[in-house]
């Protein structure tokens, strides 16, 4: 049997058993807790075979193309020993993932609703349409940079930890100053760049890059370069708070 094959039928198998708990448990409590028949079951079950479907097709995109083409590109610009292409590379990386992200556009448009309505912004179209898109703009710029510092750390090899607290300290201090309006939003788009488009990629990057570099543990120091990604937007958003 083709090894793609016999990949996609394992990769099949492995998303029915990870969603089968969530399964469960709506139908323990649709059937048991609320005692109600469950709605629109022919639908229900279609849809819950094309989550299962892209789910699979998804992971085989990961392994077949993104993480191959990431480690790759980590270790070219390794080999070549340019570390201003490989910084450039990072941020645009990490801007153009961010930026594409589905949950960010998501987040930034209900922002933008919530905002009009709060009377932060203007109650038209064209505001809302502004405003969403600084968001994304903040948020893609914020993670660019957290990939960026990323990478200076695994070729320098500092420690994750100062630049993790040290992070952290500058949330804690911009939320004393942020306006209460976009505290929750900064909070939030933390959370959501780091999403389907975004991880495969970056954790490709940085684990080919400390497998690059001698002395660089793809376990230690090729991990983490997500956490910058939900660190630095916090402090991003609520600087694009205080600015508008």
């Amino acid at each position: 049997m083709n090894k793609h094959l016999v990949s996609f039928l394992g990769s099949l198998a492995s998303s029915m058993r990870d969603l089968l708990p969530i399964i469960l448990v709506i139908a323990f409590f649709q059937i048991v807790v609320l005692q109600q028949p469950v709605p629109e079951l022919g639908s229900m079950l279609v849809g819950l075979l094309l989550v299962v479907l892209g789910l699979t097709f998804f992971i085989q995109g990961l392994e077949l193309g993104l993480f191959p083409f990431g480690e790759a590109l980590a270790f070219a610009f390794a080999r070549k020993g340019s570390v201003v292409w490989l910084v450039v590379f990072a941020f645009g990386v990490g801007f153009g993932t961010t930026i594409a992200e589905p949950a960010l556009i998501a987040v930034a448009e209900e922002a933008s609703e919530m905002a009009a309505v709060s009377g932060v912004i203007g109650a038209n179209e064209a505001a809302m349409e502004d405003y969403a898109w600084g968001l994304r703009l903040t948020v893609a710029l914020a993670v660019g940079v957290a990939i960026v510092i990323g990478v200076i750390r695994i070729i320098k090899g500092w420690s994750i930890v100062y630049l993790i607290v040290s992070g952290y300290i500058g949330v804690v201090v911009m939320t004393a100053f942020a306006p209460e309006e976009i505290i929750g939003v900064a909070y939030d788009s933390g959370g959501v760049t780091t999403s389907t488009v975004t991880v495969p990629l970056v954790t490709a990057l940085g684990v080919g890059l400390a497998s690059s570099i001698e002395g660089r543990s793809p376990m230690t120091d090729g991990f983490g370069l997500i956490a910058f990604a939900s660190l630095t937007p916090m402090i991003f958003v609520m600087a694009y708070g205080l600015w508008i």
